[in-house]
């Protein structure tokens, strides 16, 4: 038996769990709704309060099946009742960041700034000296995706470590020219 997927998810109190035919779950909560389809195969059941998956046999595919389906209910849950966030620092001289109408706008270095429109259920928050990009939903896989978006706008160099990183992330410098002379 999956570790993971055999544990229940406890529904706190707030929360609306709706299980549709072909496994449709929609989870609504004090911070928004989220709704996804699982595979047909998976047995989803809202029983006292808490959610239970369970697989229809040992086969690989639904063992597999099986946990991820508890994760994405588990991240659902939990993403209607505290949200998630992601936080990013900008490093370099001139760089910048700032939100106009619920438009990220970043300045990195280009010749133009570059504009991040958020997605409905995202919203951007940056710090008052401009370099700390907050990134927050309900929606883990968009939060996730829309923060490496904005970190791809321009990596961390290894070199000075300019660029846009994770909080917390450690970038490796280089040494640069072995030749020089100081």
């Amino acid at each position: 038996m999956s570790r993971i997927g055999k544990m229940p998810i406890p529904v706190p109190e707030g929360v609306t769990v709706e299980i549709a035919p072909g496994n449709r779950v929609t989870v609504k909560g004090p911070k928004g709704e989220l709704t996804r389809t699982f595979s047909p195969e998976m047995q989803i059941d809202l029983v006292d309060g808490q959610l239970i998956v369970k697989r229809p046999s040992d086969e690989r595919m639904h063992r597999a099946l099986h946990g991820l389906t508890r994760a994405l209910l588990a991240n659902m849950v939990t993403g209607v009742t505290q949200g998630y966030r992601k936080d990013l620092e900008i490093r370099g001289m001139g760089y910048r960041a700032d939100v106009v109408d619920g438009r990220l706008i970043i300045q990195v270095g280009y010749s133009h700034p570059v504009e991040f429109v958020p997605p409905p259920g995202i919203t951007f928050e940056v710090g008052r000296s401009g370099r700390n990009i907050s990134v927050q939903g309900v929606d883990k896989e968009l939060v996730g995706l829309i923060a490496a978006k904005i970190r791809d706008v321009r990596p961390p160099e290894p070199y000075k470590g300019k660029g846009i990183r994770y909080v917390g992330e450690w970038v490796r410098q280089k040494a640069g020219k072995a030749g020089r002379v100081a």
